[in-house]
């Protein structure tokens, strides 16, 4: 009888720690960028946030610098559960969550503050909710600044500039239309090849933010940056489903919060490493042309008229325009 209560006891006590491990849980998130750029040091706050409010059980690991591949790879591994969080440009969900692209139509938003009024109110939900049937879970919006054209030789000073250069691309349907509704030629390839293609003359040229352009370095041999300002495509951060439903209720609310609250953290290291970069590269020599964005503009309608299809997609374009 004696041994049966020492047993049972033993049992217990083995039961109770098993409970408590599988509670702890080290999430690894994956990231394209180098340590220090916004995105990455947002997704590290969000874990030090994360391993307070739940004294340690639930941790973050930021595996960055594409060790665990393009962002086209991580998406996939993301869906199966192989990675547990991933922060990725709007751009590479298009072909996987329909309603992503709306997000990156050609001067959609007016300004950044426009851009945030969209993605933190009922559309952004919206948005994100729609990433779950896909294996995903759609945590938060972080910025991505304005994308503008970048070019090895021949400067774009005018729509006509663009007309049959060859310019890397996100791997998008969309960004491929953008790029030929513009007259380029729309090379698609994942972020990690695109220095070595802009040195090598694979390409004439690609497209990115401020920060992007500083910290991949393509500034060294890509000296001409014109400021069309075609794109604020946010980045989303998601998480596998598949890991997100191994936690508790609490501790999916816990993980849904610290993502919330490091968009705030986000932004305020973007505004500042924007106007770094901008400032490094104008020292670095760059040619920073400023040009008249209505004919950029006035380009895109096919774009529009080829993505915004079904009555769907034109009202979320609808909702997304009438946002004050």
């Amino acid at each position: 009888m004696k041994f049966t209560k020492v047993l049972g006891l033993a049992l217990a006590l083995a039961l109770s720690a098993s409970a408590s491990y599988a509670q702890s849980v080290t999430l690894r998130s994956a990231d394209i960028h180098p340590d220090g750029y916004p995105t990455v040091e947002a997704v590290k706050y969000m874990g030090e946030l994360l391993s307070q409010r739940t004294n340690g059980r639930i941790k973050v690991q930021v595996m960055n610098n594409s060790v665990l591949g393009g962002e086209k790879d991580t998406i996939e591994q993301t869906r199966f559960g192989v990675i547990d969080m991933n922060r990725v440009n709007a751009a590479p969900f298009n072909n996987l969550v329909p309603e992503t692209v709306v997000l990156g139509l050609p001067f959609l938003f007016r300004s950044t503050d426009h851009m945030h009024k969209v993605v933190d109110g009922p559309i952004g939900d919206k948005i994100l909710a729609a990433f779950e049937p896909h294996g995903l879970v759609g945590l938060a919006y972080y910025d991505s600044g304005a994308r503008s054209f970048y070019t090895t030789k021949k400067p774009i000073e005018k729509l006509a500039d663009l007309k049959g250069m060859k310019i890397r691309v996100q791997q998008s349907d969309l960004w491929i239309a953008m790029m030929q509704a513009f007259g380029a030629n729309p090379t698609p390839m994942p972020m990690g090849e695109v220095y070595s293609s802009l040195e090598t003359g694979v390409v004439d040229g690609a497209e990115n933010n401020w920060p992007s352009y500083e910290s991949a370095r393509h500034y060294e041999v890509a000296k001409n940056y014109t400021l069309t300002e075609h794109s604020l495509n946010p980045e989303i951060l998601v998480m596998s489903k598949i890991a997100y439903d191994k936690l508790t209720p609490d501790d999916q609310k816990a993980v849904r919060q610290a993502a919330k609250d490091s968009v705030v953290k986000m932004r305020e290291l973007w505004s500042a490493r924007e106007k770094a970069s901008e400032e490094k590269v104008r020292a670095g020599g760059v040619k920073v042309i400023k040009v008249n964005k209505e004919e950029f503009s006035a380009a895109m309608k096919p774009v529009y008229d080829k993505f915004v299809t079904d009555a769907k997609m034109k009202d979320l374009l609808t909702q997304i325009q009438d946002v004050k």
